[in-house]
């Protein structure tokens, strides 16, 4: 996969995305991650991105030749993925983002993320992208720090960016579901022990074990996770009789 930056600042990306999975992926060739930085496409002398609002108002907001400048150089050099990419924007009014989503964005060959800062983008900005997403409900400084979010969260589901190809699916979330508790050496810590089924070496039953109390995990923390979850009959028998409480 290739993913693009369109930013005003392309050195945030470098600490988040110069270790570990990410850094692991780019080395291995499975990612390349490209930056454009659209002051570099502004039309005056001063490079000027931004100008004050129409109507007035505080702040300033992005300009539209910028952006358009930089995201139609951006496509032009990626001709080759025109079938297969989506363009994001990163906008507190778009879809929130989602397990369920970074698992659609992963099948794209090419992501294109536009990310704002000061008081917003022209509207007219908005037209250059296929949607718009949000991490929260909460206010950033720019969407830098959700396209690392997202970026994150998409590339784990691509093929060979985990070391391990069991990990992605055993993540919270992937299937609806929080995560199930997980144990390691020393069997016994401070009194608190590791539970029996985890040392049977019945892997069926560790598999359901694990499944159950994923399913009460969700139950405790996150039932709004349940109403969208798909549960067999036996699972939600289960989980009426099972209750709150974690099973020890």
């Amino acid at each position: 996969m290739r993913i693009d930056y369109v930013t005003l600042f392309p050195e945030m990306f470098s600490g988040p995305f110069g270790a570990s999975i990410t850094k692991r992926a780019v080395d291995k060739g499975i990612l390349e991650l490209h930056y454009t930085n659209f002051r570099e496409f502004s039309f005056d002398k001063h490079k000027h991105v931004d100008d004050s609002p129409f109507g007035g108002g505080a702040g300033m907001v992005l300009k539209p030749e910028p952006m358009y400048r930089a995201v139609r150089a951006v496509l032009a050099q990626t001709a080759m993925y025109a079938d297969n990419r989506r363009i994001l924007i990163m906008d507190p009014s778009g879809q929130t983002f989602t397990q369920e989503k970074a698992k659609e964005l992963a099948s794209y060959e090419q992501l294109v993320f536009l990310c704002g800062h000061y008081e917003g983008f022209d509207a007219r900005i908005y037209d250059l992208a296929d949607e718009a997403i949000s991490i929260g409900d909460y206010v950033l400084t720019g969407g830098e720090l959700p396209a690392m979010v997202i970026t994150d969260a998409v590339s784990r589901m691509i093929p060979g960016v985990l070391g391990d190809e069991e990990s992605a699916p055993t993540d919270s979330f992937y299937e609806g579901l929080l995560g199930f508790p997980q144990y390691t050496r020393p069997r016994d810590f401070e009194g608190k022990q590791v539970p029996d089924i985890l040392l049977s070496g019945d892997h069926a039953k560790i598999r359901m074990w694990r499944r159950q109390q994923a399913i009460l995990m969700t139950q405790r923390c996150r039932p709004d996770l349940l109403d969208k979850a798909s549960l067999t009959e036996k699972e939600q028998a289960f989980l009426r009789i099972a209750g709150n409480p974690l099973q020890k």
